[in-house]
């Protein structure tokens, strides 16, 4: 037996399930967080722009209000010299000039390419009139109509000036909401694609850590269900693979357990036929008063012990029967086989029974050619209509349907008795169980026969089924057309809740052969004698 904890070589897993898990969480974690990054720097850059564009605006907007201020008082400081002829005038003018040619010429320095040809018209402009008016010895020799149309120019430059400003801080405006709208464009589908791809990893390590967490799951499902041929396998991380080879050494301990067990029951079954049958002799003998004359009390008491010896006779033959089938069930002689006659003689095998309860037994549908173990179907079949019979009231109908299709057949088996109590349903197919609604009139079985039916469909890879049925029970076969390994789900599963009845102890087919039955016609009903 192979040590707890060991498993064959195989390509192996350099982290544990925990570390595997920390690094799928990190590698989301880290395509995320970089989206996020990205996304932070772009508004960081949206918001820097818009603060230099803010502000480049708000300075041309400013530099553009002081020129046409210092426009305004140079215009005025002129006109009162022109008046007054004023030498401290035309200082306080020469000293202006000097200023407003100062600060338009940085104005032309920091205003955009659009706007520098007409803040350089304005220091033309402006330098011609004023060089006039610094340089007249007084206002007689200045031409009037000269320098008030230099002013005019200067207001219109102005003017100018202030609409392309006002165009260009249009124009720079639109451009950053195109870039906000690009940037925002580019955001989502940065957020979109990290997302995509997040959820892509996440399903990628789920499904790559799921597997061995679904084969782990798979191999204590077959344990559950008693399936001990199949070793475990477990691929994964390292932690994962030494609790498959945990649970492989558990399948090994379970199927030697089972060995054991089923040694036992034969072993102790056979030693008690023994002496069993010495005393069910010793009560034939007194029964049949070889020892003396039996007062009244003696022979019922005599009754008692026989009856009591034969129904444990039965229990132990039963047992025997069961472990027979579960040994048999996994030595299958295959051969094409026809289903019509099979059932035509489990029907046969069950007249006489049918119709002491005046049942009227009918088979409908198309049954093929398959390739199975007939004896052991055979078996299956009789016990499933034989467990029917039991259950029916008198003058009731059994029901066989079948369908088939390219792989496979159904076969439905449907009787109008008592059905199963919910709380039963789920151990319909276990060896010695009965349900909780038993016919009055009929002594209790051994409760092996369904668990022989599974045994014997389960181990053709078929199955079994218990159906919800409105009345009655209603049993569903499914064979494969050729015969296959059983599989766990295959073997005792149940669909439903009141949907059948408990199973009674099997009976056996008779060898009497038939002809094969038209399934599109009723078998009879037979009257009972």
């Amino acid at each position: 037996m192979r040590e707890p904890g060991r498993h064959p070589s195989r390509l192996a897993w350099p982290l544990s399930f925990r570390q595997s898990l920390l690094v799928a969480f990190l590698c989301i974690a880290l395509l995320l967080s970089g989206a996020l990054l990205r996304a932070l720097l772009a508004l960081q850059d949206l918001a820097e722009s818009n603060r230099a564009a803010s502000l480049t605006n708000m300075h041309l907007i400013e530099d553009i209000g002081q020129l046409d201020a210092r426009t305004t008082a140079l215009e005025r400081l002129a006109r009162q010299y022109l008046v007054l002829d004023d030498p401290v005038l035309q200082a306080r003018y020469a000293q202006d000039w000097d200023g407003a040619r100062y600060a338009t010429a940085r104005l032309h320095a920091g205003l955009p390419a659009a706007l520098q040809p007409l803040a350089a018209e304005w220091l033309a402009v402006g330098g011609t009139g004023s060089a006039v008016l610094i340089r007249a010895p007084n206002a007689r020799a200045i031409e009037q109509p000269d320098i008030l149309d230099t002013f005019a120019r200067l207001a219109a430059l102005n003017t100018r000036l202030a609409a392309a400003g006002k165009q260009y801080i249009d124009q720079r405006n639109a451009a950053l909401e195109d870039e906000i709208a690009a940037q925002r464009s580019a955001l989502t589908g940065l957020t979109a694609a990290a997302i995509a791809l997040a959820l892509l990893l996440a399903a990628g390590f789920g499904l790559w850590l799921s597997r061995p967490l679904r084969q782990v799951q798979s191999a204590i499902t077959r344990l559950g269900e008693g399936v001990f041929n199949t070793p475990v396998r477990i691929d994964g991380p390292p932690d994962l693979r030494e609790l498959g080879g945990h649970l492989d050494w558990l399948r090994l301990r379970l199927a030697e357990l089972e060995d054991n067990k089923a040694r036992f029951l034969r072993h102790v079954s056979h030693e008690l036929k023994t002496p069993l049958a010495a005393l069910r002799e010793g009560v034939a003998l007194l029964e049949d008063e070889t020892a003396g004359e039996l007062t009244d009390n003696q022979r019922e008491v005599a009754a008692i012990l026989r009856e009591n010896t034969v129904a444990l006779q039965e229990q132990i033959e039963g047992l025997l029967h069961f472990n027979a089938s579960v040994f048999g069930a996994r030595q299958l002689r295959a051969a094409p086989l026809d289903l019509s006659a099979l059932l035509a003689r489990v029907l046969q095998s069950q007249r006489m029974q049918s119709q002491a309860r005046g049942l009227n037994v009918s088979v409908s549908g198309t049954a093929p050619f398959l390739t199975a173990d007939g004896e052991k179907l055979e078996v299956a079949f009789t016990n499933l209509l034989s467990n029917a019979i039991r259950f029916s009231p008198r003058g009731g109908a059994v029901h066989f349907v079948i369908e088939a299709s390219r792989s496979q057949v159904r076969i439905d088996c449907i009787d109008e008795g008592p059905g199963v109590a919910q709380h039963d349903t789920q151990r319909i197919f276990e060896p010695f169980q009965q349900g909780e609604r038993q016919p009055l009139e009929a002594r209790h079985g051994s409760g092996i026969g369904l668990a022989i039916v599974r045994e014997f469909i389960g181990a053709h890879g078929g199955t079994v089924r218990l159906l919800p049925s409105a009345r009655g029970a209603h049993f569903r076969v499914e064979l494969p057309l050729e015969a296959a390994p059983a599989t766990p789900a295959a073997i005792g599963s149940v669909a439903g809740p009141d949907a059948g009845h408990a199973d009674s102890r099997p009976s056996r087919p008779s060898a009497e052969k038939v002809g094969p039955v038209v399934f599109s016609n009723s078998i009879p009903p037979i009257q009972p004698t």
